[in-house]
């Protein structure tokens, strides 16, 4: 329901299927029957200027909303909300494990199923605010925001990797248990008159998990002895002061600044206390990060417009280093410490040229630092400039038309790449250069028009197009190759008369990223082998999405609308085998299609009250083989119906007054 001000609704709905993906955020899940109640309620008394608000949205079902708030125009302000976040999982895990929803799990030893066990989260979210307008130009807003956080979500326990007593590729389903407060409070002090505008204030954030450790009982042996128990995610805080604003130096220039500095910390103790000499019994984590920002904006001449902005942020870890591992093996348990500084600046420049013609140029500059860690099992360099170009050309090529064409143009290179070592200073594997690393060099070309043949008919045209490519690593032909981007949309609407309205849009996206890679290595060489196969990747995402809608009013009494939204989203892989070697197991295709059609009608009984009927039909699809024939170690399977459908109908009653 969309109730105006001043409006109450209530409303029976009726879901004639189950659909666990139609449901996952409001709880509309399972068949059945679910009531709604919707209220806007908004006064004011004239003598005091005092606003009074109480708003309830979807009261009934699981996703509510509750919020109630007062407001004197120039003097105070305060409001109380409470929300509810669901996510029902769509995949329903068919399981014989015990203890879901709780940090202590039983894993039963031989593989079992007893029933599905539907599992999700809910967060409840109560918010406090106040405003008060105190002497001169100054207010203060203090916000204050506690969510509580409980569930569990899908997890697992187990390894890839080679690990002695373990069988490679030994998985049990392991559910976390989610069961945290997440605290948030902002105060700031307001400044405004007519030049400067400033703020000033503190944000901070508190996260308490009740569960420090997720304790198995059962399962695999050889599992058992290595991840039991799993820590979770740790307490944390982090406290922020900042001061922003802007300045009009004159009217045609105008400057804006920020500056902030925040410390985060991780001080919870450590579920196993280790055992090695001088660690210490928690992480003592702590990053300091510092912002600094600067902008301005000017129009010096009549046609001319500037545009000039810096920015530094530097992310200290602060962390203290230990051995936390066994010396001997490949890392030696050291934890990482990663710092990051990050500098960009960029200026514009925009004219006005004769007949209609506006032309935009600039450039821009990011480079990022990263520290240095002494083992290394990936490669690494420790900087990375980008430096981009832009230029745009715009035009009102009549009153009814206008267009716009953009190129972008980025080249990223930076420091020599540095050699990747494991413990005793042995060489590391220094064939891929991460994607995040690689030079790049990019190119992207825009074009919009807006087009408004008739004062009813309006349509709008985008087309955006961007291409990487990416420089591999000494030579080796390894890694990221290529990427693009491509979106093509239309967007019309057309008014046949005042009382009947219509919409259509229609896009078409896909993105692509080609890569290469081989399976393991001989003294750092990748061969054409048997052993080392050279293999490629070819990722393509396409999405192909429509959508209409129509509004009607056929006389005083009736309101009709309808909508319709279809989406199809294919992912591809495409693997194939560039040397001679073992064969490529190539991953299956996924296809995903999303039908949903809406339709409305109301009827007013009287000028204030009325009924009013939705319908909705959505169909969800999917060939995703993802978890189709996965099976846990224990037995466990996550269950999903491909193709789900759901009729939903609604009936419910509107009052509005005065």
């Amino acid at each position: 329901m969309h109730l105006e001000a001043n409006a109450l609704g209530a409303g029976l709905g009726y879901a004639a299927n189950d659909g666990p993906r139609f449901g996952e955020y409001n709880g509309i899940n399972r068949k059945g029957t679910y009531g709604i109640f919707d209220l806007n309620a908004v006064t004011r008394d004239e003598e005091t200027g005092t606003w009074t608000r109480l708003f309830g949205r979807n009261i009934g079902l699981e996703d509510i909303q509750l919020r109630a708030e007062q407001q004197r125009q120039g003097d105070w302000g305060y409001f109380i909300e409470f929300s509810r976040i669901p996510r029902f999982d769509p995949l329903t895990p068919a399981t014989g494990v015990g203890g879901i929803g709780t940090n202590n799990l039983t894993v039963p030893s031989t593989p079992t199923t007893n029933g599905n066990f539907p599992i999700g989260t809910r967060r409840d979210a109560l918010s406090l605010g106040f405003d008060k307008f105190i002497y001169g130009n100054w207010d203060v807003q203090v916000r204050f925001k506690n969510e509580e956080k409980e569930g569990a979500r899908i997890f697992g326990r187990g390894t890839t990797s080679t690990v002695p007593n373990i069988p490679f590729g030994q998985f049990e389903f392991t559910p976390e248990p989610i069961n945290s407060t997440t605290q948030q409070l902002e105060a700031k002090l307001n400044y405004t008159d007519t030049r400067l505008q400033m703020t000033g204030g503190y944000y901070g954030t508190l996260y308490d998990n009740r569960n420090s450790a997720l304790n198995i009982n059962g399962g695999l042996a050889a599992l058992a002895s290595e991840f039991n128990p799993i820590a979770l995610p740790p307490d944390n805080q982090s406290h922020q002061l900042y001061l922003t604003g802007g300045y009009g130096f004159t009217s045609t220039t105008r400057g804006n600044f920020k500056v902030a500095y925040a410390k985060q910390t991780q001080d919870n103790p450590f579920i196993n206390v280790p055992v090695l000499t001088g660690v210490p019994s928690n992480l003592q984590g702590r990053v300091d990060t510092t912002l600094v920002q600067a902008g301005v904006t000017s129009r010096p001449m009549p046609k001319l417009n500037l545009l000039a902005d810096f920015r530094y942020e530097n992310r200290d870890d602060k962390t203290p280093q230990y051995v936390y591992g066994t010396p001997g093996s490949t890392t030696d348990g050291t934890n990482d410490v990663r710092s990051v500084k990050r500098t960009s600046a960029k200026v514009e420049a925009s004219y006005a040229l004769p007949a209609s013609f506006r032309v935009t140029g600039g450039i821009g500059w990011d480079q990022i630092w990263r520290n240095t860690a002494p083992i290394r099992i990936v490669s690494y360099r420790e900087t990375t400039d980008e430096l981009s170009y832009k230029l745009e050309l715009r035009r009102m090529m009549s009153e009814t038309l206008t267009g716009a064409i953009t190129y972008i143009h980025s080249d990223r290179d930076g420091s020599p790449f540095q050699q990747t070592v494991v413990t005793g200073g042995a060489p590391g594997s220094n064939l891929i250069a991460p994607i995040n690393l690689a030079d790049r060099k990019r190119d992207k070309v825009r074009l919009s028009s807006t087009w408004m043949p008739t004062e009813p008919l309006s349509i709008q045209f985008f087309v955006d197009n961007a291409w990487d490519s990416y420089s591999d690593r000494d030579g080796s032909g390894l890694g990221v190759r290529k990427g693009s981007y491509q979106n093509y949309s239309v967007d019309a609407s057309y008014a046949f008369t005042s009382s009947l309205q219509a919409n259509a849009w229609y896009s078409f996206n896909t993105t692509s990223l080609d890569q290469a890679s081989c399976e393991g290595t001989t003294n750092n060489v990748c061969t054409s082998s048997t052993t080392n196969p050279i293999w490629s990747v070819a990722i393509r995402s396409y999405s192909n999405n429509l959508g209409a809608g129509v509004r009607g009013k056929p006389n005083e009494k009736i309101d009709v609308g309808a909508d319709l939204s279809y989406s199809e989203i294919t992912d591809k892989h495409n693997q194939q085998a560039i040397t001679a070697g073992a064969p490529i197991d190539s991953i299956p295709n996924i296809t995903t299609k999303l039908t949903r059609i809406t339709v409305y009608g109301k009827y007013a009984l009287e000028k204030n009250s009325g009924i009013r009927l939705d319908y909705v039909y959505d169909r969800y699809s999917s060939d995703d083989w993802t978890w189709q024939t996965w099976i846990y170690a224990d037995g466990t399977r996550l269950v999903e119906n491909p193709v789900q459908k759901v009729n939903f109908f609604l009936v419910s009653y509107y009052y509005r007054w005065r």
